[in-house]
């Protein structure tokens, strides 16, 4: 039995892996929904009957960034927060594998000597049953098998989990996101989507009209759901509040740049600076354009009693 080690680690390249024994899950694990989840804990499960590490395997950054620049996705997470969920979902080692234009030449044979066997010492690979790797993606299940039969490991290919007879994917959540469904999101990702910034000063409109919101400023790459109006939950660290935020342009003041505003309920809290994240649980409609602060005004302060309403019932 190897010993293992006592709390999660994190290797930014083959380098700075250790050779021993592991359970191997592979992906890029964007947002880590429940479908990733299905890979993750039989990984861990085995790796845990064999007194041996789990590990999951990441890339940064998306494969497509390096081999088709600009076409890569909006991502569901910052690698950070990719790499918090991996190692709560109970792996022993993250290993975020740089994806260069050299890995992307690996044959499947090659990635399979020099990850998997010479530094990962697989005993048991776990994938899912479209994972593809290697160069110009030749390599399917079914190579992975016959080389886990060259070098000594099992292979287990794990169907895609549904919900609503749709595949759970990193890019079906995506595109819910966007069509402002958070509600499907969330039940595919198994938590509500989050989506965090540091609060930033905005233009004030917000207390000038008595409604202070936290102005996010996201991270570039990430998704935003669709431009309206959402109820949910801000936190920041250990403190989390009931919260309503604003997707879009603000079209009332002939907004041209698109922003995420949040205002806290029964709460007025100096966060500037703060890294502040805003919880998706329901939207309440989406964008519109009032004729003037007055009409605004008043469909904010319904906005803000829907959202009460609303986490009232989900607790």
């Amino acid at each position: 039995m190897t010993d293992l080690p006592e709390a999660p680690q994190v290797a930014h390249g083959l380098d700075e892996v250790t050779v021993a024994p592991s359970v191997v899950t592979i992906g890029n694990f964007d947002g880590v929904h429940r479908g990733h989840g299905v890979l993750i804990g039989r990984a861990v499960n085995d790796a845990s009957d064999r007194g041996i590490r789990s590990v999951a395997i990441t890339f940064e950054p998306h494969p497509a960034a390096v081999l088709r620049p600009g076409s890569e996705p909006p991502r569901l997470q910052t690698l950070d927060a990719r790499i918090g969920s991996l190692t709560d979902a109970g792996v022993d080692l993250v290993l975020v594998l740089p994806f260069t234009r050299e890995l992307a030449a690996l044959t499947p044979a090659q990635f399979v000597e020099q990850v998997l066997v010479e530094r990962l010492r697989a005993q048991r690979v776990v994938v899912g049953t479209t994972f593809r790797f290697g160069a110009k993606a030749a390599g399917d299940v079914v190579t992975l098998v016959e080389e886990g039969e060259r070098h000594g490991f099992a292979t287990e290919a794990a169907t895609l989990l549904d919900l609503d007879d749709i595949p759970i994917s990193s890019s079906e959540i995506r595109r819910h996101l966007v069509d402002g469904d958070v509600q499907w999101a969330a039940r595919a990702l198994g938590r509500p989507f989050e989506l965090a910034g540091t609060v930033v000063p905005g233009d004030g409109r917000g207390r000038t009209i008595g409604v202070p919101t936290a102005n996010l400023d996201v991270p570039d790459g990430l998704v935003v759901p669709g431009n309206g109006v959402y109820a949910g939950h801000a936190v920041a660290g250990e403190r989390r509040w009931p919260a309503v935020t604003n997707v879009g342009v603000r079209p009332t003041f002939d907004g041209a740049n698109r922003s995420v505003e949040v205002h806290l309920l029964d709460a007025d809290e100096d966060l500037y600076g703060s890294e502040v994240g805003f919880r998706f649980l329901h939207r309440i409609r989406g964008e519109q354009r009032f004729e003037g602060p007055e009409q605004l005004v008043a469909r904010i302060r319904q906005d803000i009693e829907e959202t009460r309403r609303h986490l009232a019932t989900v607790g």
